[in-house]
């Protein structure tokens, strides 16, 4: 495979040449991608989405001597007011454009290869714990060739008054980021975590990106992922995380952007978490938009809710696979799952998969699926109103997806999904100032 071919040419170059404990984990995990490479359609998990354009093309990493310029105005688009700020260029940590100072006693907020320099230690525990419990090609692709990310570790009790918000921008065609991130909040400390994936318009770059979540007893995180790239840009995403006891997790997860995208969201529930999953996605044109879900229950008392819902126009496909799995030890558990769909057009098509895996016999768990069109009557009504009929359209669209971009808390991370959203409508005649 032409990858592990490349990229065993770039590997003395990688952060953490010094720790043999790295070195390990990294060539076990290119043995492994070498041997069984990225994922197939072959794979029941991967059935819908055919990943062979991102085999055939080469992507080359950005340059080990530094990010490369950036305009400064497109990460003045996407930052958020208030906010600590790690920048990646090209998976490439960019001091000139972040922000991490004043930071509170108790906070580590580092780039990746920053941390692994300086507190290596800290990283060990930490890196491949949550992840590691999940295999396939995309996942031993980003262990064994990341080049940064962002390490950020919350001691005991500390609760941070503003988000962390890490922003990687894509700015070379057949640009590749290859990027870990650790996120680790110990007992009863409380942040709230972005991560916006952006670029240059029509910017035909690869990112991968795998983040750990680990959460100690009665800690609480909300977390959100922007996937907004170029629609010629392709990605993959996994967010695994850990809940210990009471332990509290809410993520949203919103999809715009990239020809071929795929992010999976898993987490392990101990006893008495919680953990909330809101996603939408929108796939227009040509593009494919994938996500993948895994909640799994292992101790009593843990709750779970997730809340999903997917658009398609024109020739667009998106794929909702959700999966809850009870174990036999997780005794009251209470989960529920509902995943809606909506098709814009004949060609649109969407596939989703909702399972329940239940090995208890105390439990409350519920799943429900719809993929439907527009309701004729409900644009009838809009026209009898004056409004033509594309605008009602749009804005029977807009009200369908605005109930999912309302959950999101962060006031300016909430403008701007809104704002992505009305951009990407396939049609035209809606103002926001109708909203």
């Amino acid at each position: 495979m032409h990858y592990a071919e490349h990229y065993r040419d770039v590997a003395t170059d990688l952060p953490g040449q010094q720790l043999p404990w790295l070195q390990t984990l990294r060539q076990r995990a290119e043995l492994q991608f070498s041997t069984g490479g990225f994922p197939s359609p072959r794979e029941e998990e991967w059935r819908y989405t055919n990943i062979t354009p991102i085999e055939k093309k080469r992507f080359l990493p950005g340059r080990v001597q530094g990010p490369a310029p950036v305009d400064s105005t497109l990460i003045a688009r996407h930052r958020l007011a208030d906010s600590w700020l790690l920048v990646f260029v090209d998976g490439l940590f960019s001091t000139e454009h972040s922000s991490i100072d004043d930071l509170p006693k108790g906070v580590n907020l580092l780039s990746m290869a920053t941390a692994l320099e300086r507190c290596p230690e800290a990283v060990e525990p930490l890196l491949q714990q949550v992840a590691g419990r999940e295999t396939h090609g995309f996942i031993d692709f980003t262990t064994a060739y990341f080049r940064d990310g962002a390490f950020i570790q919350i001691t005991d009790g500390v609760v941070l008054e503003k988000p962390v918000h890490i922003l990687n921008m894509a700015t070379r065609p057949d640009g590749l980021a290859v990027l870990r991130h650790i996120i680790a909040l110990e007992k009863n400390a409380e942040a709230s975590v972005i991560e916006t994936y952006a670029g240059e318009p029509n910017v035909g770059a690869l990112t991968t990106a795998v983040t750990e979540i680990a959460l100690d007893e009665n800690a609480s995180l909300e977390h959100t992922k922007l996937q907004a790239e170029s629609i010629r840009s392709y990605h993959f995403g996994g967010i695994y995380a850990r809940q210990q006891a009471f332990a509290r997790l809410r993520q949203h997860h919103a999809a715009f952007g990239g020809l071929i995208a795929r992010t999976e969201i898993h987490s392990h529930l101990g006893k008495g978490a919680e953990c909330e999953l809101n996603g939408l996605f929108l796939a227009s044109g040509r593009h494919h938009l994938d996500t993948h879900t895994l909640i799994r229950h292992t101790e009593p008392n843990a709750s779970s809710r997730e809340h999903y819902r997917g658009i398609a126009s024109e020739r667009g496909r998106g794929v909702f696979s959700g999966r809850i799995v009870v174990e036999k030890d997780a005794q009251k558990t209470d989960a529920e799952m509902n995943n809606r769909n909506l098709l814009l057009s004949e060609e649109a098509e969407i596939d989703s998969k909702p399972q329940l895996e239940i090995h208890a016999d105390d439990v409350k768990c519920a799943h429900g699926v719809t993929v439907g069109q527009l309701d004729a009557a409900a644009v009838f009504y809009l026209e009898s109103r004056g409004i033509d009929q594309h605008a009602a359209r749009n804005m029977l669209t807009f009200g369908f997806a605005n109930e999912m971009v309302e959950k999101i808390r962060h006031e300016g991370l909430r403008h701007q999904v809104r704002e992505l959203l009305l951009a990407n409508l396939p049609q035209a005649n809606i103002r926001g100032d109708w909203l």
